[in-house]
């Protein structure tokens, strides 16, 4: 750390465009186990992926000649606190955990409803919303998380004929 700055030094910024590049390598790996025959519109399955390797190359690049030629000058102090606080991580881990484990067996828009309140909540904890406790707030997260999933289901399911966990045969839940 630079003296007197929360914002890292060149090397621990180095270090973070050269876990980036691999990554990018991880994912172009990844590609290439995807069959490549072209789909609709003549895309393959593993257009995006390979997209997404491209991409992250370049940034992982672009952040390590940064960092080799005086660091990121335009960082802002990152703020925040000093320490990771735990509670937060868990809320939000838990929620996407619940969501993996849930999906099959009560559907998607359940098990996505699931998630977002649980990730809302470990949100507001974060930022220390005194009301992410209160029970209004729950109710308004679990409307909310129906309110967003649901759409999202019926578009996948009825609008584009991929097939998404429900929780009934119709479709429609």
């Amino acid at each position: 750390m630079m003296e007197g700055s929360s914002i890292p030094s060149p090397r621990a910024q180095a270090i973070v465009g050269a876990g980036v590049l691999l990554l990018a390598v991880g994912m172009a790996f990844g590609a290439l186990q995807i069959s490549s025959d072209a789909g609709y519109g003549g895309v393959g399955p593993n257009f995006l992926p390979w997209l997404c390797a491209v991409v992250l190359a370049v940034c992982g690049g672009w952040l390590i000649w940064e960092a080799r030629t005086g660091g990121y000058r335009e960082a802002a102090d990152p703020g925040g606190q000093a320490r990771m606080d735990v509670g937060p991580f868990v809320w939000v881990s838990a929620g996407l955990l619940v969501n993996a484990a849930l999906i099959g067996t009560v559907g998607f828009i359940i098990s996505c409803t699931v998630c977002y309140v649980l990730a809302v909540q470990g949100l507001r904890r974060a930022s220390r919303q005194p009301q992410a406790g209160a029970v209004g707030t729950w109710v308004k997260d679990i409307v909310t998380g129906a309110v967003i999933s649901a759409p999202v289901f019926w578009a996948f399911t009825q609008f584009l004929a991929i097939n998404l966990p429900g929780l009934t045969e119709t479709g429609w839940l």
